[in-house]
């Protein structure tokens, strides 16, 4: 089992910055890699940003320039840095962790943490 929480939500002017962070912990050993979703009201959940074991990261187009994912390993932690925030980056953000074990992909979710950002 893999244990998320999230950190760093919170409430943005337009143009701003927010960092989010995601501890976790349990079975990190075999966590192959750790992303953050967001989701906004009567939307569906969509994939901002993922890091793999190896680090290699991925990005949706709409926050390509604007957001960074990285994470620090000692901490065990993954961050995920918005600059020049949107009122269309508002949403309920979650963090998200793989696992791939003998063929079978394990997903584990945080609670999720809010980021408002006004106009």
């Amino acid at each position: 089992q893999v244990q998320l929480v999230e950190s760093g939500g919170g409430l943005v002017q337009a143009g701003g910055s927010l960092r989010l962070s995601c501890a976790a912990s349990g079975s990190i050993f075999s966590i192959n890699a750790m992303g953050w979703y967001r989701q906004a009201p009567g939307k569906q959940r969509e994939l901002v940003a993922a890091i793999t074991s190896g680090g290699s990261t991925n990005y949706a187009d709409s926050v390509k320039g604007r957001f960074t994912i990285s994470r620090d390993n000692a901490k065990n932690t993954v961050y995920l840095q918005m600059n020049s925030l949107k009122p269309e980056d508002t949403a309920v953000y979650y963090c998200n962790a793989v696992r791939l074990i003998a063929a079978t992909l394990y997903d584990y979710w945080g609670q999720g943490t809010q980021v408002t950002v006004s106009s």
